[in-house]
């Protein structure tokens, strides 16, 4: 299965802003990746509870693994760091955010809160966008795993100061601006072969936000 790009116009030199999408095109084929310099330096920023309920709209469980992966592409990773609101009582929770620690993701917590509506939620858009611009510096490309908008902004500002900006999420849950900020788009539902765990138990056992 390959993964599902949309090519983007260059970014105007003249105000700054992101090109605007053009229509969709299959770049990559069989399992293909473009062509990168293995130079190149890749930071990894996951949402969460973001990616955790695409994959369950997809009815897979992430291999964190082999996202990794497959997404820097030969490339050399700086750091992956993943997001994601905490329950003291999640025992499950627990376990496997000392699984990625173990394995070298940086993990960046916030209590969950209960609002208006009954339902428990983290807000860490500020600490992704700080450290997605304390990063920039130090890498050529930044991999944002999310489909919120609220950091569109940000991912537009990094993007002027030359870095390359992948997004990849669910298409069909992704912010337009979103998109319209990065130079370029994968859709999380064209690597679900690639990036799925094998013999899975039941995704809703373990809460990753």
């Amino acid at each position: 299965m390959s993964q599902q790009t949309i090519a983007k116009h260059p970014r105007s030199n003249q105000n700054g802003h992101p090109g605007h999408r053009t229509h969709p095109e299959n770049l990559l084929g069989n399992h293909a990746t473009p062509l990168y310099s293995p130079k190149d330096r890749v930071a990894i920023f996951i949402d969460g509870a973001n990616l955790f309920y695409a994959a369950l709209q997809l009815q897979i469980e992430i291999d964190y693994v082999k996202l990794i992966t497959t997404l820097t592409a030969g490339r050399r990773l700086v750091r992956p760091y993943f997001y994601t609101g905490v329950d003291t009582t999640n025992d499950k929770q627990k376990g496997f955010l000392h699984w990625m620690q173990h394995h070298g993701y940086r993990v960046i917590t916030k209590p969950l809160t209960r609002k208006t509506d009954g339902s428990k939620r983290a807000d860490l858009d500020v600490e992704m966008t700080v450290d997605m611009m304390k990063l920039s510096k130090h890498c050529d490309t930044i991999i944002l795993i999310s489909g919120d908008g609220r950091l569109s902004y940000a991912v537009s500002e990094i993007a002027k100061q030359g870095n390359r900006i992948e997004v990849v999420s669910l298409g069909s849950t992704t912010s337009e601006t979103l998109v319209d900020a990065a130079d370029r788009f994968i859709d999380l539902a064209n690597l679900v072969s690639v990036v799925s765990r094998q013999n899975h138990s039941d995704v809703n056992e373990r809460l990753a936000s």
